[in-house]
């Protein structure tokens, strides 16, 4: 009894038939492995459908998705110098500052301490410095030995730095007399964050504020490995729905295991004031490769195959006419069809039957 012939998956069944036609075009296909050789009337039978590509209007990559952020250089926080308790706070989030502004006050009995610690320094300063004095005019009298001298003069510099540094603590502390600490903003910018109520005890470097300048911003976008080769730092980008544009600042080297993408930064340089940080939108970039041909094909030409992308062109090898697969570079998207490089201007595209040509160019379904 002859063997039952091995069972095969059903899709495959529905392509057999059809395949069968193509059983002359075997060497053909063995000259050019990319080139599938079907006649006219073969590819009525398959349901082979084509198209011709259009023009894909630009190298450029539309809808990335984004987010908005803040670039970290534009980002400060204020802390309590020392530990104590909020008189006032003279802001709220959703405000503007401006640089030297007073944001809040704070009672702390350690200014005093700093502030004692201070006049101590001073006094001991001065003291060295006229012990000092007094030492130069003895060794020019020839009354003191030169050991004593620089004794006198290594003093004098140890108190004296000890007196800046107090000066330096009691300044850093934003001492504004008393044991009031009155705490100001460093840039000018809007607070976007209030960590205290007034009244409350905070410790030494507890954060009071979160203030950030919001122009420019930033954005973090998401970009598909293919494009976020052709993207450079410099490459221009547009925020279509806010008026926004900028450029990339930055190109990132991890790929995200779950996503497959990569991460962009770009800087938000005109219209960032339509824009809110922590805001979702999408991201426009001119890849701007005039030397590359790119072109529009529907989304049901594209198949994918072995980590690539690829569509079946009309082409002939001799005399035998067909469709060669050929490897292409998502761009973009528009609409429902995919900006691509890798082909050439004119083009024709199967868009239907791509399954069967996938099939017989793989070998599927052959005995």
């Amino acid at each position: 009894m002859s063997p039952q012939p091995t069972a095969r998956r059903p899709h495959v069944r529905r392509l057999l038939p059809a395949l069968a036609l193509l059983a002359g075009a075997h060497g053909a296909i063995a000259a050019d492995p990319a080139f599938v050789a079907i006649s006219n009337t073969q590819g009525q039978a398959l349901g082979i459908v084509v198209q011709r590509v259009v023009p894909g209007g630009g190298t450029s990559a539309s809808g990335l998705p984004a987010t908005v952020g803040i670039p970290n250089s534009q980002v400060r926080v204020i802390a309590a110098p020392l530990a104590g308790v909020v008189e006032s706070l003279e802001t709220a989030p959703g405000m503007s500052v401006k640089k030297g502004e007073v944001l809040a006050r704070i009672s702390s009995p350690q200014a005093l301490e700093l502030q004692r610690d201070r006049i101590q320094a001073d006094s001991q300063a001065t003291l060295a410095r006229q012990s000092l004095g007094r030492d130069e005019q003895l060794f020019r009298e020839g009354l003191i030995a030169e050991s004593r001298l620089q004794a006198s003069r290594a003093n004098a510099a140890q108190s004296a730095a000890q007196a800046t540094e107090r000066r330096q603590e009691l300044a850093l502390a934003q001492h504004s007399g008393g044991q009031t600490l009155s705490l100001v903003a460093p840039i000018a910018g809007n607070v976007l964050e209030q960590h205290v109520s007034v009244g409350q005890r905070v410790e030494q470097s507890a954060p009071l504020y979160r203030i950030a300048r919001l122009d420019p911003l930033s954005v973090e976008i998401q970009a598909p490995l293919a494009i976020a080769a052709r993207a450079k730092v410099g490459t221009p980008l547009t925020i279509a729905s806010a008026g926004a544009s900028g450029r990339l600042i930055a190109v990132g080297r991890a790929v995200d295991p779950a996503s497959q993408s990569v991460l962009l930064r770009g800087l938000v340089t005109q219209g960032a004031e339509a824009l809110r940080p922590g805001q979702a939108t999408s991201v426009d970039l001119a890849l701007g490769n005039a030397t590359e041909t790119t072109v529009q094909v529907p989304g049901s030409a594209i198949l994918r195959h072995e980590n690539k992308t690829w569509v079946f062109v009309a082409a002939r090898a001799g005399t035998a006419t067909g469709y060669r697969a050929t490897a292409v570079n998502i761009i973009g998207r528009t609409g429902e069809a995919s900006v691509v490089s890798g082909i050439p201007a004119d083009a024709t595209v199967a868009t239907a039957g791509v399954s069967a040509l996938k099939a017989s160019w793989l070998g599927i379904g052959k005995e």
